[in-house]
């Protein structure tokens, strides 16, 4: 592993029982760079991300983290990154005040600087409002705003992302990309999964394809579209291709415009 590799992951594999959720993948992720996950729900994208964090034991392959194995070294490397769920994964019995105060607590941060920057976070997500309210009585899309915030407080190195922005409207998303922005122009890394390829197209310097368990497709978009064998394509051109979808979707659409011709 260099000293620019973050993330180092070698044909890793997870089974559950005959499914193969994980099927021999492998990826790097840089420092400074944001990595993406991309692929249809159910391709092994959370999979990858609950091994990484020493959530679920492989069944072969490797991986590292910062150098160190998430199995043996996982609370070491916890302690460097900041992980954001699809399903907010927060304290609801708390208000946001609380779960600020308690993160500043368990990460020995100062708690008058923490203070200061979950209010301000909070501001710029428009979400200040609640900041003494119950989090269960918070909608969806300000409970994962919440979540963002307490993962970045500790000014992480690595950042894990599992379909971050579900739920967030317009501004909120465009203040996010400006978050991320600032943590990679400080040298901090991303790995961004996501099935939204509008946002991957946008956010990533490098994609990863991942399919039914497997790596289809893995580079900058260009490189992707060089693989694809389509240059010039849009990311879901070439996500269609690399996925064997492309002939199927144009069935479908074809299917369809032959019944709307009938009706009409």
């Amino acid at each position: 592993m260099s000293n620019h590799e973050i993330i180092v992951v070698k044909d890793l594999k997870k089974y559950f029982g005959e499914v193969k959720a994980v099927d021999g993948i492998s990826f790097n992720v840089q420092k400074g760079e944001v990595f993406g996950l991309l692929g249809p729900n159910g391709a092994g994208k959370t999979t990858t991300i609950k091994l990484l964090l020493g959530l679920l034991e492989p069944n072969e392959g490797e991986m590292s983290v910062f150098g160190m194995n998430p199995e043996r070294d996982e609370v070491e490397i916890k302690r460097r990154i900041g992980y954001v769920s699809e399903e907010p994964l927060i304290f609801k019995s708390l208000t946001p005040k609380d779960l600020f105060n308690f993160i500043a607590s368990v990460r020995r941060l100062d708690e008058s600087k923490t203070t200061e920057l979950a209010r301000e976070y909070m501001e710029s997500l428009e979400a200040i409002d609640y900041y003494e309210q119950l989090i269960a009585t918070l909608s969806h899309g300000n409970k994962q705003k919440l979540q963002i915030i307490a993962a970045i407080l500790h000014e992480p190195d690595l950042l894990i992302l599992d379909e971050p922005i579900a739920g967030l409207d317009a501004k909120s998303v465009r203040v996010f990309k400006s978050i991320l922005d600032l943590h990679t122009e400080s040298g901090g890394s991303v790995l961004f999964s996501t099935h939204i390829m509008e946002i991957a197209q946008d956010l990533c310097d490098r994609i990863g394809i991942i399919h039914k368990g497997k790596i289809v497709g893995i580079g900058t978009l260009e490189q992707l579209r060089q693989q694809a064998n389509k240059l010039g394509a849009s990311l879901e051109d070439v996500f269609l291709r690399l996925t064997e979808q492309d002939t199927s979707v144009n069935e479908i659409i074809k299917k369809l415009r032959a019944s709307f011709k009938m009706k009409n």
